[in-house]
């Protein structure tokens, strides 16, 4: 079992900069791979970035770029370095942790709450 907590959501002008952190308790952090998804009104949960138990990252081609992902297995810490944000980047921003390095929404077992990131025009 391993329980999420994200924090660093935010309402944030366009061209601004946020970092989102997710903090793990539990099982045994560095045995999962690591992802940020969001979801904004109306629309399915989307895959932004994920880290692999080793740290190999990959990014969704409409926030490569702007965001990174990192994760700090001392700290059972994951982050999202967001810049340049756009007000399509709106959304409810989740961490999720699983057995596969993947933006595939099914492939992950543990979810946090989710945090509110608004990017205003």
């Amino acid at each position: 079992q391993v329980q999420l907590v994200e924090s660093g959501g935010a309402l944030v002008q366009a061209g601004g900069s946020l970092r989102l952190s997710c903090v793990a308790s539990g099982d045994t952090f560095s045995n999962y791979a690591m992802a940020w998804f969001r979801q904004a009104p109306g629309k399915e949960r989307d895959g932004v970035a994920t880290i692999s138990r080793f740290g190999t990252s990959a990014h969704a081609d409409s926030v490569k770029d702007r965001f990174t992902i990192s994760r700090d297995n001392a700290k059972k810490t994951v982050y999202l370095q967001m810049n340049s944000l756009k007000p399509e980047d709106t959304a409810v921003y989740y961490c999720a942790a699983g057995p596969s390095y993947t933006l595939t929404v099914q492939s992950y077992n543990y979810w946090g709450q989710g945090t509110q990131v608004t990017v205003s025009s």
